[in-house]
């Protein structure tokens, strides 16, 4: 098995590296913006003999895999995701280890990424169209039929390739990675256009038409000139619960503990080890976030086979079953509206529970298989030369140590995500609350990175935006 698995990574192509030890930030910046140009211009190339789109309604699903449904880029980051979870899970439960403090397992890990990564491009651009999220026409004959479903699943397999490689480039020549730089792309471009954009829903230029334009600013603005302060409040209500939740995002992002440790040959010398309040990170309302557009997902596919277990649509809207509570209301809008009853109340307290305590098992599921435990962190630091002031070097004072604050952390952190994932939802903000904390979380990591290791060699304007 393992020889079959060498022989495979061996044939990979892969993108060369950068021959010189550290990029500069003029050469990083290039390649990021030309990659991220280029990941928007071929979301807007639609797949050749597509007839139905039964995925263009699950916008939320789109979000997390960084996908535009029904152009050439509808697999997104979805491949890549799905295969670094499964690996980690692998990898951190021990039925398949990889030793990823050497150079050699890093390599190793990677390219069995790789591998898993085009192995679900290629199952998932099968799914999508055999199972009728992405179908040719109906009035195609049968082997017609059959033929253009191959076409589909040849250009969404392309797709996923480019996305694949596109990743690489990023992690090896550009800024953070591939997958982060597309979803927060992704999630901005979809809270601009709900801001500013001046067409209606079915993409005809708004102003003298009649109709509302999908940005809320512009929405504001018209509601005060025509004495609609109802319309008005909503708008501005929703514009913003957006800069709130950016702004409660970014500071939960910023909160961490730091634990005092030495270096045991070098008395007087020391560092601290941070541990972020929101320990996890972004990866629990991706989680959470998924499952409940897969759910959606899986209740549409049943509804159009005729078997409505988990509630039925109308149009994209859930509206009954187990799927109407997996939307969340617009509690704020009601309110505004006079509209809110004790049903949307209800409802609000069940998606929002669901959210909160779905966030909370996945942070731990997260942090005990990923290598975030108290074992594996001290494990970690004891490999770095470090250990606990006034204490003999031992792997398990680090670990009683670590555990009074990990799980805590664990815990708190997954409540704060899913309660500001909620809010976000339910405030009617512009965009999935899960898209915003993604957007925020991945956006403040990529600050942080160029903050630490291009501050002096880029331009004087962002180094000063940036160090201020």
């Amino acid at each position: 098995m393992s020889d079959i698995v060498n022989k495979l990574l061996s044939a990979l192509p892969e993108i060369t590296g950068p021959l010189q030890k550290k990029l500069g930030f003029k050469e990083k910046l290039k390649w990021t913006l030309i990659i991220l140009v280029s990941f928007f211009i071929l979301s807007t190339i639609p797949l050749y003999g597509l007839g139905q789109n039964s995925l263009g309604a699950f916008d939320q699903l789109s979000i997390i895999l960084g996908a535009s449904f029904g152009s050439i880029m509808s697999l997104g980051i979805g491949p890549i995701v799905t295969a670094s979870i499964v690996l980690q899970l692998l990898n951190g439960s021990g039925i398949w280890k990889f030793d990823t403090l050497t150079k050699d397992g890093r390599m190793r890990f990677q390219g069995v990424q790789k591998l898993l990564s085009i192995f679900f491009i290629v199952f998932e651009g099968i799914i999508y169209v055999v199972m009728g999220g992405l179908a040719p026409l109906e009035t195609l004959d049968q082997s017609t039929y059959i033929l253009m479903q191959w076409v589909l699943i040849g250009q969404l397999i392309l797709g996923g390739l480019i996305v694949l490689y596109m990743d690489e480039v990023i992690q090896k020549w550009g800024f953070g990675s591939g997958i982060s730089l597309f979803i927060a792309a992704n999630v901005s471009a979809g809270l601009f256009v709900r801001a500013f954009s001046p067409l209606t829903t079915a993409g005809t230029w708004a102003f003298g038409s009649g109709q509302s334009p999908v940005g809320q600013v512009w929405v504001f603005l018209l509601s005060l000139t025509a004495g609609d302060p109802q319309g008005a409040l909503i708008a501005a209500s929703a514009i913003i619960a957006t800069v709130v939740v950016f702004f409660l995002a970014t500071y939960f992002q910023a909160i961490k503990i730091e634990i005092p440790l030495s270096f045991g040959r070098i008395r007087g010398h020391g560092m601290r080890w941070p541990l972020n309040f929101l320990y996890t990170s972004n990866i629990p309302v991706i989680l959470i976030a998924a499952l409940m557009a897969n759910i959606q997902l899986l209740a549409k596919f049943l509804e159009n086979l005729g078997y409505p277990f988990l509630g039925t649509f109308t149009g994209s809207t859930p509206t009954s079953g187990v799927v109407a509570y997996l939307s969340a209301p617009n509690l704020l809008g009601n309110l505004v509206k006079g509209a809110l009853s004790l049903s949307d109340i209800s409802h609000g307290i069940v998606y929002a529970l669901f959210l909160i305590v779905g966030s909370v098992i996945f942070a731990i599921f997260w942090m005990q298989t990923s290598g975030q435990d108290a074992s594996s962190v001290a494990k970690q630091i004891m490999n770095s030369g470090l250990q606990v002031p006034g204490f003999r070097r031992d792997p398990r004072v680090l670990e009683t140590l670590l555990k009074r604050y990990i799980m805590p952390l664990t815990v708190m952190g997954g409540i704060a995500i899913g309660i500001l994932a909620a809010s976000a939802d339910l405030s009617g903000a512009l965009g999935r609350g899960t898209g915003i904390l993604l957007a925020v979380m991945i956006i403040y990591r990529l600050y942080e990175e160029i903050a630490k290791q291009h501050m002096m060699d880029m331009y004087p304007a962002l180094r000063k935006m940036i160090s201020s």
